[in-house]
């Protein structure tokens, strides 16, 4: 609703300018002439509206591909990323997630799917931690497990953890998985981690997301819960690119 109010203001400025433009009119006479427009056709309004989140979209667009451009060696190979699935694959899949986000828990399982038929796809994840406490302990958990080689395992692990991830749960997991829990707590403050989330909230501010998951795969960024269908769509499109 917000969204539309500013819209709609910012529509109504810009009648205003379009009228002030064509005659040197007073501001009284412009309001004026405005709204007589808009009470012989309402619709103008809206198809203000339409067209400045037309133009928005596709500034957002462009910024996007700009950023995916200039940022593709940070996006695929920064090694303070976990990477999981085919090292050498020929098509690289880059995920922003959180451990509390139900939809990146649905996302996984396609993922998981995709990864299961394709073996020649390089997933990297980027550890976005944006719903509460728990998440940034997840994250940053997660990451620390990258020391005792167990990253992979702990993170389908806690993709599947019912319920919400907290410290008590998140630890549970650490030690069903394996890891040692104190140089996990030890490895969880490294300045390593630190940078890793840092460096995703500054890349997906960068490209305008609001919200887990998002993917890039190729020049495709794609937010919100994707199919594996539409994952092996897009794995192809970028593999026929390269």
């Amino acid at each position: 609703m917000k969204t539309i109010t500013a819209s709609i203001a910012t529509a109504f400025a810009l009648l205003t300018s379009t009228i002030a433009q064509a005659d040197d009119l007073s501001e009284a006479r412009i309001k004026e002439l405005v709204y007589e427009a808009i009470r012989e056709n309402p619709g103008i309004v809206m198809e203000a509206v339409q067209i400045l989140q037309q133009q928005e979209a596709e500034q957002q667009a462009n910024s996007a591909a700009e950023v995916l451009s200039t940022q593709r060696d940070l996006l695929e190979n920064d090694p303070n990323a976990p990477v999981i699935g085919n090292p050498e694959g020929d098509v690289t899949m880059v995920e922003f997630f959180d451990y509390n986000c139900p939809y990146c828990k649905s996302a996984a399982n396609e993922v998981k799917a995709l990864m299961a038929e394709d073996s020649n796809i390089r997933v990297v994840y980027r550890e976005w931690p944006i719903l509460g406490e728990g998440s940034v302990f997840a994250a940053r958990a997660a990451l620390a497990a990258r020391n005792q080689g167990k990253y992979e395992a702990f993170h389908w692990a806690l993709m599947d953890l019912k319920g919400r991830a907290e410290e008590a749960s998140i630890l549970r997991v650490a030690e069903e998985v394996g890891l040692d829990v104190d140089q996990l707590w030890e490895d969880m403050d490294s300045p390593e981690i630190e940078e890793h989330i840092a460096t995703s909230m500054a890349l997906t501010q960068a490209l305008g997301l609001t919200g887990t998951p998002a993917f890039v795969i190729g020049e495709a960024l794609v937010p919100g819960f994707v199919e594996k269908a539409h994952l092996e769509e897009l794995v192809g499109q970028a593999r026929d690119a390269n």
